[in-house]
């Protein structure tokens, strides 16, 4: 496991985040697209911060169709703009929660 957030770049205990998310891996056409290895293996470790913002950002659909790669988040002009001040940050600080994404 890496030491600091694939995002952010902070020290900070990590998760790992799914680039295809799980409930997706039945679907054939990701199946078809990725392969089942890809599906299982392509995680990147992120702190919480940056996982809870990456996921109140883009739906499931969104990330797997778009962001299936560390580059593609970070081409996100939200999430680049979140791990940039993130990264400002010591690495013990951790951000109050922001209100959920509206779509439509």
């Amino acid at each position: 496991m890496t030491e600091r957030c694939a995002l952010c770049g902070r020290s900070v205990p990590l998760t790992r985040h799914h680039l295809i998310p799980k409930t997706l891996h039945r679907k054939p056409r990701y199946r078809k697209r990725f392969g089942r290895d890809y599906l299982n293996t392509a995680v990147l470790w992120i702190c919480r911060p940056c996982h809870s913002h990456v996921h109140r950002t883009l739906d499931e659909r969104e990330l797997a169709d778009g962001y299936a790669d560390r580059e593609a988040l970070l081409a996100h002009p939200d999430i680049r703009a979140f791990a940039d001040w993130l990264g400002t940050k010591p690495d013990g600080f951790v951000p109050k929660r922001q209100a959920r994404r509206r779509r439509g």
